[in-house]
């Protein structure tokens, strides 16, 4: 397919859905740790999530047999990476890539949640 889809659709916000294993645990940690807020719940026990921080929101979604993703799942762009990477390690958040400023223009590292859900945090430089 060599032609540009032009549907005249625009597109809108894009939310990462990250599968996880314990609702509570994860909404510790980003809830907790990352400061974010609930907005949405769904299901008796809850199985969905919606969580949103200043331009950022995050779907959690229930999955009992969730398996670690050895990628990356989201990128999280933010105004200050180092006080994130310092904020994850505080909190023990398992680092996979140290924060570095990269040839791209970004200053990034890697962090994964308590689900192993990886996340790639960049600023720009």
């Amino acid at each position: 397919m060599t032609e540009i889809a032009d549907h005249r659709v625009r597109f809108g916000r894009i939310a990462a859905m990250l599968p996880v294993k314990d609702i509570s645990r994860a909404m510790d940690f980003y809830r907790g740790v990352m400061g974010f807020t609930k907005v949405f719940e769904n299901g008796n026990p809850v199985g969905f999530v919606i969580l949103k921080r200043d331009a950022a929101e995050l779907h959690l979604t229930l999955q009992p047999n969730h398996e670690t993703p050895n990628f990356n799942v989201a990128h999280l762009m933010v105004d200050d990476a180092d006080a994130l990477y310092a904020l994850c390690q505080a909190h023990g958040a398992r680092i996979i890539k140290r924060l570095q400023d990269k040839d791209y223009g970004l200053r990034a590292f890697v962090f994964e949640d308590p689900d192993g859900n990886r996340i790639d945090v960049g600023q720009a430089i």
